[in-house]
């Protein structure tokens, strides 16, 4: 078999060839033509999560729904053959994003709260215990809700796992007793914190994997999760976990560190002419945004050591569980401003946008250079439908990885990199100069600029 990378697998319809169309569809599409379609579906996957988690929540938008649906519709076989009109969609794409994590965003503190900053403890509490892994704050509500009315809050503790850990932030979910700390890092750990936790484990949405033997009798799944042989809660009625919970072994209390998060625009915006002062006298140089997924690769140390290495007149916006690699270091802070300001979920970035279209005003919108680099990791469509709405925004001299996106062939690639300059991260070594000198560049026509 040759070794040379097969550009395009299409299988979608009757006209294709035994294995697939890999070197140009029966229909006359071509692997670009494929890739760009591929790209539009991995982008609305990442929208859809959002907006099922507004959607639950009661929220929902007929436009979001509506878009949807036609571009999806344009995928099918012999529909649209126009690339340029699937670069159009793709950027598209990111303004629904855009204005579906501003739903979801609106559901979340209509919901729960305006989030503020909290110390979360990373050490355990006196009694049985349920870890909750996920995004769903729906989900965490109802089995905090029936804990309470159950009369175990005093009996049970539930922790949060990964994406959860933001939860703690928001003031109707902190005021239930059973809610104590975090537990663990990313998904990426799962298995070993999964393995070492003693009590029942929920898991709520992305990422879960199929478990181990370990703890394979004592998890459940709810919302969209599912996992083969593990028993689904499909009502959110979570009496079997919290009954299991009971049989559990009693944790005892144990001092840990602690992470900080809940920082969100509504609380930073009053920090921003400080901000903005300490940029005009040179004591903040520059403002990264390091976000994005944790990946099972060796290349994701690269985030890590970035982090490490960046100058003390820095700081750090961050978002998503990639940040697990990073963010139990203490950064000090630059006359009263944290250096890490963690905004919480992936969906978070949202909080990141506004403030950044908040600063490119202040700053003036005449000015193209701004003092901030955004440095992404990657693992799935979330994040994918994140750099499309970044894209959008007219935001260049983004740096991605671990690695380039395989369903993008070369050619279509190199014309996303070149019309956005797109980079891909090589050692921070090497790209931290290039950050520090140069930043984020808008578009003329960029939103944020508005």
């Amino acid at each position: 078999m040759s070794s040379q990378k097969i550009l395009m697998r299409c299988d979608q319809c009757s006209m294709s060839l035994a294995g697939g169309c890999t070197i140009r569809g029966v229909c006359g599409k071509d692997p670009d033509l494929n890739a760009l379609q591929e790209a539009l579906i991995y982008g609305l996957k990442g929208v859809s999560a959002y907006y099922y988690h507004a959607y639950e929540l009661g929220y929902k938008d007929d436009e979001i729904g509506a878009f949807l649906a036609e571009a999806l519709y344009t995928t099918l076989t012999n529909v649209n053959f126009d690339k340029k009109r699937f670069i159009e969609l793709i950027l598209e794409t990111g303004r629904i994003h855009l204005k579906t994590m501003e739903l979801l965003d609106k559901a979340y503190v209509e919901t729960f709260g305006v989030p503020t900053p909290v110390e979360v403890p990373t050490g355990t509490e006196e009694g049985h215990g349920i870890l909750v892994t996920g995004h769903s704050y729906k989900a965490l509500y109802e089995l905090l809700k029936q804990i309470r009315e159950m009369g175990l809050e005093d009996e049970i503790k539930v922790y949060t796992h990964s994406e959860m850990l933001p939860a703690h932030s928001y003031p109707k979910l902190r005021e239930f007793k059973a809610l104590y700390g975090n537990w663990g890092g990313s998904w990426v750990y799962q298995r070993q914190e999964f393995s070492e936790f003693p009590g029942v484990i929920v898991a709520t949405s992305n990422c879960v994997v199929p478990p181990l033997k370990q703890y394979a009798d004592r998890i459940y799944t709810t919302s969209v999760a599912g996992l083969e042989g593990v028993p689904h809660i499909g009502d959110y009625n979570f009496e079997a976990v919290i009954k299991h919970a009971l049989k559990t072994p009693r944790m005892k209390k144990v001092e840990g560190g602690k992470i900080v998060t809940g920082f969100h625009h509504t609380n930073v915006l009053p920090l921003l002419d400080k901000i903005i002062e300490l940029i005009n006298e040179g004591k903040i140089r520059h403002i990264f945004v390091i976000g994005g997924c944790d990946v099972p690769n060796p290349k994701m140390g690269y985030y890590e050591k970035l982090t490490q290495m960046l100058p003390k007149d820095t700081i750090i916006l961050t978002a998503a569980c990639g940040k697990f690699r990073y963010n139990r270091r203490d950064y000090g802070t630059i006359e009263g401003i944290p250096r890490f300001l963690d905004f919480g979920q992936c969906n978070n970035v949202y909080s990141i946008i506004v403030l950044a279209a908040e600063l490119a005003k202040r700053l003036g919108k005449d000015l193209n250079q701004l003092p901030v680099t955004i440095v992404l990791s990657w693992l799935e469509q979330k994040a994918i439908a994140i750099l499309y709405t970044l894209l959008y925004l007219g935001i260049k001299g983004i740096y991605i990885g671990p690695r380039p996106p395989e369903f993008l062939t070369p050619s279509v690639f190199e014309e996303l990199r070149k019309r956005f300059d797109l980079r891909l991260i090589s050692t921070p070594e090497e790209d931290l100069p290039k950050m520090l000198a140069k930043g984020t560049t808008l578009s003329d026509d960029s939103p944020l600029s508005a």
